[in-house]
């Protein structure tokens, strides 16, 4: 239970026994383990089995794959086979160019996202914890949020020319929404007898937010980075397909308009490997952040 859902004491009655659940029951005398939650734990929790699972559907999908190209259901210059878009991986490997357009994407996605996140966390404090900062900016941003990404490109292009700043940019804007939207929510909605309890302990200002009102949305700060770096790599391939001449992006690009099906495939396993890897960066962050905050 986080701080914002803990109700303070209100009187100086006796506690209950430590360890005691609703029914009074001792979990110390015996009897079997339950979770934090009353639940007790499946097998789907462990580790190894969700490793498992997870990994079923991933070659149950390679194994159909493999089916249809082999047997001629689908033709190869539509589908090629697996061994083909992994023959184009190693062509580009052995040329220096995989892992440069790979460099060069994870960068600008990184860049953004931190830029757009750290932006999206001030303004989000201010429309949620300030009144007046709700009513001026909110309706602006509802505005601006509904802009697709692509029609963010033509103004950046002008503004910032074809260089790095154009496609870090649009990254940043695809990354602060999320963690505004999800931030400056999770803020107004603080439990108002917390925080005046807590100004009744003599906490204010930084004190306050440190305190009380920071552990209380730091689950809403972790869903909101996750959501934003998800949209990240979606602002990443916008931005390359436009003005790129490196990345996975101009790799896609480049690739459809040489009908080069086999590198399609091949960018778009990268970007998904990609996306999985830094988003379960991101969840070992998660955690470290909920166990000492949350």
């Amino acid at each position: 239970m986080s701080l914002a859902e803990s109700p303070l004491p209100t009187s100086t009655g006796p506690a209950a026994p430590a360890g005691a659940g609703a029914s009074g029951a001792d979990p110390s005398a015996g009897g079997p383990s339950v979770g934090a939650s009353g639940a007790r734990p499946s097998a789907w929790d462990r580790p190894g089995v969700r490793l498992t699972a997870g990994a079923a559907l991933p070659l149950i999908v390679l194994t159909a794959w493999q089916l249809v190209t082999a047997t001629g259901l689908v033709p190869v210059y539509r589908l090629p086979a697996p061994l083909t878009v992994l023959q184009a991986g190693g062509d580009l490997v052995s040329r220096g160019e995989l892992g440069l357009h790979i460099a060069i994407s994870v960068q600008r996605v990184l860049l953004g996202f931190a830029i757009g996140s750290v932006i999206g966390l001030a303004v989000a404090a201010v429309v949620g914890l300030s009144r007046a900062g709700d009513a001026l900016l909110s309706p602006t941003l509802a505005a601006l949020r509904a802009v697709p990404s692509l029609a963010w490109v033509p103004l950046l292009i002008l503004w910032l020319q074809i260089g790095e700043e154009s496609k870090v940019t649009l990254i940043a804007i695809g990354a602060f929404f999320p963690v505004f939207t999800t931030v400056a929510a999770a803020l107004r909605h603080i439990d108002p007898h917390l925080v005046e309890a807590g100004r009744c302990f003599g906490l204010h200002g930084w004190s306050l937010f440190r305190t009380v009102q920071l552990p209380a949305v730091v689950p809403s700060v972790v869903s909101g980075l996750r959501l934003a770096l998800a949209q990240a790599w979606l602002f990443l391939v916008a931005a390359e397909l436009i003005a790129s001449s490196m990345g996975l992006g101009f790799l896609l690009n480049d690739s459809q308009q040489n009908g080069r099906v086999d590198r399609i495939l091949l960018t778009i396993v990268l970007l998904a490997l990609l996306g999985s890897l830094t988003n379960a960066l991101l969840g070992l962050v998660e955690k470290k952040l909920l166990r000492r905050w949350a």
